[in-house]
């Protein structure tokens, strides 16, 4: 795959960014917390900064929407950087939300992409 532009790469990362939202307004609203823009950035903030390494250590303005590597770099980052972030800030890490955050950002970081590599093939 070429290359990305860099219209391609700032709405790649929107993409994420709005996953990632998505991920903890639902999280927040199945456990009956508020969904205020300040909840939802407490929630998300951890994630959001997973995202944003990596994002770094893939280079992912190189190739925004490739699956596999990625995908799968934005993915792990998300969710290890999200998790040990919660942790040192002595938010829930429970074995049951790890599973279930890991699950539902994978379906979301990698789905999109996946669904983009689709439609540009066509």
């Amino acid at each position: 795959m070429p290359k990305a532009d860099r219209s391609t790469a700032v709405k790649a990362l929107a993409a994420d960014a709005v996953c990632v939202v998505v991920f903890c307004t639902i999280g927040r609203r199945s456990h009956a917390e508020g969904l205020t823009v300040a909840g939802i950035a407490e929630t998300a903030w951890p994630f959001l900064a997973g995202t944003a390494v990596g994002w770094l250590l893939a280079q992912a303005w190189r190739r925004p929407i490739a699956v596999i590597p990625t995908g799968l770099a934005v993915w792990l980052a998300t969710v290890v950087v999200g998790m040990l972030l919660r942790k040192a800030t002595g938010q829930g890490t429970a074995a049951s939300f790890i599973v279930v955050a890991s699950l539902t950002t994978a379906v979301l970081l990698l789905g999109w992409r996946a669904g983009a590599r689709a439609v540009s093939r066509r």
